[in-house]
């Protein structure tokens, strides 16, 4: 008897349920999962993106945006399940329970337990910087939930702006991979673009010289630092270590990179820096650093462009090209 496909796709499904009731995971394992889920996402929209980069303008266009209708459908699907798991767990959304089940959310994150216990003593200042960047990142998780729950899609916004800001201007969006080095990697292949040929300088080698220039100019980034960072009730006595760590965190992880590294990457390679948005004004740095009548890749400014609503993730960098390199 000839095999049957779907009677086949059906036993794969009821195998697949079985499994899944016979072994519950844990709530690090699904937070795992689903950023492991949502990093295939982010992958096949990058192969998409590239597949529909091809044909005249009008024709790149319109495959554009279908697949970014594409993918925010599917982005919007996986969410809504990812919530629906997380609800089955006793982390749902609702206004009742929404701050408990955060903290505990970013306590799972930051690898702390969230089992009832006697209060012991005080955290120490290791776990007080672990819970700190899980709250960020489980704020980050809840923001997307809610996002997902809007019926246009601000991502879809945001991309027509900047499309409609770059067009005229010749120059169109070069994608980089949304890993958490983004910003190091845009950069790096405007430098590539400035040459010719490959960058002067890896990702990798941008965060080693963003973290040393920040440690030889301490006191140039720590009120900025200070302001977004000082915990509550913490001794100002600890700020040096904790921006000594945020140094650490830059040059040895994939920690994402904001305005404080920007900062730091023009006066490193003494460039202008423009970063284009759909979302907010444009934003120049290193003004003293703009060319006027000078010609050659030392003179050319790095373009960059900021994503608010990148792959339903957040903040996201790319590199901005001329049309004609496309």
């Amino acid at each position: 008897m000839a095999d049957n496909p779907q009677v086949d796709d059906k036993l794969s499904e009821v195998i697949s349920e079985n499994v899944s009731e016979q072994k519950k995971e844990t709530l690090e394992e699904m937070l795992s999962r689903h950023r492991k889920e949502t990093n295939d996402l982010q992958s096949k929209e990058m192969a998409m993106k590239k597949a529909a980069a091809k044909g005249s303008k009008a024709e790149q266009k319109a495959k554009k945006k279908q697949v970014d209708e594409e993918i925010h459908r599917l982005s919007t699907k996986l969410k809504e399940r990812q919530a629906e798991e997380l609800a089955l767990l006793g982390y749902s959304n609702t206004t009742d329970k929404q701050k408990g089940n955060l903290d505990n959310i970013v306590k799972a994150i930051a690898g702390v337990s969230v089992t009832n216990h006697v209060e012991q003593s005080k955290p120490s200042k290791s776990v007080k910087r672990r819970e700190k960047r899980a709250q960020q990142e489980a704020a980050r998780e809840q923001r997307i939930q809610e996002e997902q729950s809007q019926i246009v899609s601000d991502r879809l916004i945001e991309n027509e702006r900047l499309e409609q800001k770059l067009e005229p201007l010749g120059f169109t969006i070069n994608e980089i991979k949304p890993d958490g080095h983004c910003l190091y990697r845009a950069v790096e292949d405007q430098l590539a673009l400035h040459s010719g040929g490959s960058s002067p300088y890896t990702y990798q080698e941008l965060r080693e010289m963003v973290a040393a220039y920040m440690r030889k100019h301490a006191m140039d980034f720590l009120p900025f630092f200070l302001s977004e960072n000082m915990a509550d009730g913490e001794p100002e006595d600890s700020l040096t270590e904790r921006f000594e760590n945020y140094c650490r965190e830059i040059e040895s992880t994939a920690a994402w990179g904001g305005q404080l590294e920007l900062g730091a990457l023009t006066h490193c390679l003494k460039k202008h820096i423009m970063i284009f948005s759909g979302s907010f004004p444009d934003v120049e740095m290193g003004k003293e650093y703009k060319s006027g009548d000078e010609t050659g890749p030392s003179s050319l400014s790095i373009m960059l462009s900021y994503h608010r609503h990148a792959f339903g993730l957040g903040e996201h960098y790319n590199s901005v090209v001329p049309s004609s390199v496309r």
